[in-house]
């Protein structure tokens, strides 16, 4: 074991990150050119494109937790995580590689439907990405211990990961889809890679010997079944707005050119990326050493439903639509970092990834939710502030639910040793 993850060093917590980056920037490229190549360059229908992406939540629902469970009970190569961290990283990027030439691959094998090609490749892509983000995140928890330490590495997982995420908006913007997809593939590999050869994997989980006295190292299953539920309600809000705020835009807005939609579009998720990144390690963290991690996530989550609302009520012009996007920022920055450190602490350690796995549906449901029931509401509505309505009312009841979880007996020793020392 080297000396920085000895330590707990800033470097090693910034190594640690990199697999989870790498498997974001894929999802980044996925969400920036998919669709896009799809329609463009290979000719899908809107129903066919739809069916692509359905497939996604449906491989993280059937391939994390099984992945979870195997990675729990298995060791090659030098760990339980890395295998699986090396495989799904090459297969991505080989995925990303294969997007602009799934012409030539077709003529390769002498397909005559490239429609055909274009499925597969997609959806090894995006099954690629929802098997692999369950060890990267998996990790984080096997080689941290409890406490401040472990809520460290997922808030610099998310300012990492999210950092590259706006990157990759950016840097489609500025040259191009196709030089964004190449790029990514040298960097999805690297950050696949390279890590591995600095984190070691220990066979015997790093599980406390104060969790064992008081069988904390076992499933709280009430507890992890109300943060599953709480969280659930944050990504019904996080999806509605995601899917569907071009039709709030378009009736709103009402932009001439096409490309002006996109514009605005392209500029509120930047916003609120950029703010999701920064936050997680350099303001939610010091803040969770105050205050406790669930109070910290469920007044982000509650400030979110507000700047929802606060569109509604003041949206009026693309300007004051970027301000409040930046006040949603704050409870995105906790939805995707927060959420996995609570969890971690609820549940046997020893099958980690397992519960990672099943905690992933309260991701993947949502969407499903969102895109096979909540659309046609929407379509069939007159007025369009019914996205945000939605949005809001439902991070708020997520809000109300957080109050339900309790923060682990060592976030709260830490709390008062924090106290105390000052």
């Amino acid at each position: 074991m080297l000396e920085m993850q000895k330590k707990l060093s800033n470097t090693f917590y910034s190594i640690l990150s990199l697999p989870s980056t790498a498997m974001g920037f894929a999802l980044s490229i996925q969400i920036a050119a998919l669709s896009w190549l799809m329609r463009t360059k290979y000719g899908l229908d809107l129903h066919e494109i739809g069916f692509v992406w359905a497939a996604g939540p449906l491989a993280g629902i059937i391939g994390q937790p099984i992945v979870g469970l195997i990675s729990d009970n298995v060791w090659f190569w030098g760990g339980r995580r890395k295998p699986f961290i090396l495989i799904g990283g090459t297969l991505a990027a080989l995925m990303l590689l294969a997007l602009p030439n799934i012409g030539s691959i077709s003529n390769f094998f002498g397909m005559t439907n490239i429609i055909v090609t274009a499925v597969i490749v997609a959806l090894t892509l995006d099954l690629a990405i929802n098997i692999s983000f369950n060890p990267t995140r998996s990790i984080i928890a096997d080689v941290t211990p409890e406490g401040v330490p472990r809520t460290k590495g997922y808030t610099w997982m998310q300012t990492i990961s999210g950092t590259f995420g706006v990157l990759a908006y950016a840097i489609g913007a500025i040259f191009g889809n196709y030089f964004l997809i190449y790029f990514g593939v040298f960097l999805v590999l690297i950050f696949s890679i390279v890590p591995m050869f600095f984190i070691k994997e220990t066979k015997e989980l790093n599980i406390s010997q104060e969790s064992l006295i008081d069988n904390s190292s076992k499933t709280d299953w009430s507890q992890y079944l109300k943060l599953l539920f709480a969280h659930s309600f944050s990504w019904i809000g996080v999806q509605t707005m995601f899917v569907y705020m071009i039709g709030f835009v378009e009736q709103k807005f009402n932009p001439v050119p096409s490309d002006e939609t996109g514009q605005i579009l392209a500029i509120s998720f930047l916003v609120l990326n950029a703010v999701g990144a920064l936050l997680p390690a350099f303001v939610l963290e010091p803040i969770t050493e105050k205050v406790g991690r669930v109070k910290t996530h469920l007044t982000s989550v509650a400030i979110m439903s507000l700047g929802y609302f606060g569109i509604v009520l003041f949206g009026t012009s693309p300007f004051v639509v970027y301000a409040l996007m930046a006040v949603c920022g704050i409870g995105w920055a906790a939805i995707v970092s927060l959420p996995f450190a609570i969890m971690s602490e609820k549940v046997n350690k020893q099958k980690m990834g397992l519960f990672m796995g099943i905690f992933n549906l309260s991701v993947v449901l949502p969407q499903l939710f969102v895109s096979l029931v909540l659309g046609t509401f929407i379509q069939n509505s007159a007025d369009k502030n019914l996205i945000f309505i939605i949005s809001g009312s439902t991070l708020m009841i997520s809000a109300f639910l957080w109050l339900m979880v309790k923060d682990s007996s060592a976030v709260k020793n830490g709390i008062e040793k924090n106290t105390k020392g000052h």
